[in-house]
């Protein structure tokens, strides 16, 4: 997977492009640790409309950006197919925003 990145104002925005697995643990950590330590970020978003699949080590890495973001609002966007199945499965909707 790979991960492009844009803040605009107090907004960050990664986009995610390939399947989002264990593998990519890594460049997420990288992209994801990046952005939040953007002085004044609020709000991160992340961009699913590249992603075709991913697994449960990817469902955990968003529980820890939850958790990693303290309380900035951290919302999945684009999300279709089998990884929206996932995210509403995983009652991801109960934790995160999903556009």
């Amino acid at each position: 997977m790979q991960t492009s990145t844009k803040i605009d104002n107090n907004k960050g925005r990664i986009m995610l492009n390939g399947n989002f697995t264990f593998e990519s643990h890594r460049e997420f950590k990288q992209a994801t640790t990046a952005a939040l330590e953007t002085p004044g970020l609020t709000e991160l978003e992340m961009d699913f409309s590249a992603v075709d699949y991913m697994d449960s080590a990817a469902l955990g890495m968003l529980l820890l950006l939850n958790e990693r973001a303290n309380g900035r609002k951290v919302t999945l966007v684009n999300c279709r197919g089998t990884v929206k199945a996932v995210l509403e499965i995983a009652n991801f909707g109960k934790i995160f925003e999903i556009k």
